[in-house]
């Protein structure tokens, strides 16, 4: 695979973001990766690049850029479950600011990004997001549904919630097919959260699958955190790969 950093130019400014290419001749189609809440260091870098190695391009937005490039903070020690938690609090001001506005905007200019590259195929992409990226990415697909093909979310939080921008309140906008996989006791999307987003999902028609992965903490696929979970990451690679090569299969030869 073919790794480097680059600057996307969007309404608010320039997004740095991982670039991820598979090796051999493109056009290849494309996935459009939200990033959770830590931001891009080497672990996303290395998820980006296995799904990079099944033959897909890979875009990985800096989510944070108005407050400046990766890393904002000093993320030593993720792995600490007390450490964690201050280091998730340093971030929370960049969540906050991140409306559904400023979410669509973004996610326009990344997807033109791909559109004008080479190596990338014609078409819509697939949208992957974790933590608040799976949140990030539904709302991009609801605003997008031409351009984003199908989304694969993994253990989002507050995809429910009172507001009139609640991303489960404009699912009957997809068209395409979406996964959702959800942390066990996980406060931020409780049962009743779960429940009321597969219902609007039924309600609207939309191709959909909903699981909760059984111990598993919010987090669970991220091996440089404290919130790692072996079971539910590998589960996370087979249900992603099987999305994938249903909906987004790669070019044979």
């Amino acid at each position: 695979m073919r790794s480097t950093t680059v600057d996307i130019s969007t309404p608010d400014g320039t997004a740095d973001a991982y670039l991820i290419l598979p090796e051999g001749a493109g056009p290849n189609p494309a996935v459009l990766l939200f990033m959770d809440a830590f931001g891009l260091r080497p672990r996303l870098e290395e998820m980006a690049g296995r799904i990079a190695d099944r033959g897909y391009a890979v875009l990985v937005p800096n989510l944070f850029y108005r407050a400046g490039r990766a890393p904002l903070v000093d993320l030593s020690g993720i792995d600490d479950p007390e450490r964690r938690g201050t280091i998730f609090q340093k971030i929370m001001p960049q969540i906050q600011a991140l409306d559904t506005a400023a979410i669509v905007r973004d996610a326009g200019a990344y997807l033109d990004y791909l559109q004008g590259l080479p190596d990338v195929a014609d078409g819509p992409v697939a949208a992957v997001g974790y933590c608040m990226g799976g949140t990030n990415a539904l709302k991009a697909m609801e605003a997008y549904p031409d351009r984003i093909a199908t989304l694969a979310s993994f253990h989002a939080g507050r995809v429910v919630g009172d507001a009139p921008d609640s991303p489960h309140r404009a699912v009957g906008q997809i068209t395409g097919e979406v996964y959702f996989a959800h942390a066990d006791n996980d406060s931020s999307m409780t049962p009743e959260h779960i429940a009321a987003l597969e219902s609007a999902l039924r309600e609207a028609g939309v191709t959909h699958t909903s699981e909760v992965y059984e111990g598993a903490p919010h987090g669970f696929t991220m091996s440089d955190t404290a919130s790692h979970h072996e079971a539910g990451e590998q589960r996370h690679w087979e249900r992603l790969f099987e999305l994938l090569d249903r909906r987004m299969p790669v070019r044979a030869g």
